[in-house]
């Protein structure tokens, strides 16, 4: 699956809330934290190719991603993305060790998701700052950000280990 998205920067969360629930937008799921590991093998043969594999805990839940190349793009961050849900967090890692692969970064935040439509909106709160996270096809995405009161120059196509990193937040 081609993942198209942008991060919108947050400024008052509560405000930004009230705003997506007057714009038409549901909540998909409650806040509830998240801690996300990145995977490499020590040669750093994953990053050196632009791709990511992520695991993900969110409470009793395990996720494990694979991120492919960005492609190119102005505006959005596009790349293909593979997730499943994985039943038993610990073996997952075991497995992952056992394939070489060590965790070269970790990172949490708390996330609240909602819907609009065929977008997703992730609202995140992160120690780099708060941002929405939106998910969808491009002119989906410019209009609900449009309707937020967010220009196409607000748009932030970077991803949340690069912003950490550029932070000083790197785990």
């Amino acid at each position: 699956m081609v993942e198209i998205e942008v991060k919108l920067p947050v400024a008052d969360l509560k405000a930004f809330r009230e705003s997506l629930l007057r714009a038409g937008a549901r909540l998909d799921k409650e806040r509830h934290a998240e801690e996300n590991t990145l995977y490499d093998f020590r040669s750093g043969e994953l990053r050196s190719k632009g791709h990511a594999l992520r695991l993900r805990d969110a409470g009793r839940k395990s996720f494990l991603t694979f991120k492919g190349t960005l492609q190119k793009s102005r505006r959005f961050k596009v790349r293909e993305e593979f997730e499943t849900e994985v039943r038993n967090g610990k073996q997952i890692r075991r497995i992952l060790k056992s394939l070489g692969l060590i965790p070269t970064f970790r990172y949490g935040k708390h996330r609240t998701v909602y819907r609009k439509g065929s977008v997703k909106i992730c609202l995140d709160e992160t120690v780099a700052g708060n941002f929405a996270e939106l998910e969808g096809e491009r002119s989906d995405i410019v209009k609900l950000a449009k309707t937020l009161g967010y220009s196409p120059a607000q748009m932030i196509k970077r991803g949340y280990v690069e912003m950490l990193r550029d932070a000083g937040k790197a785990v």
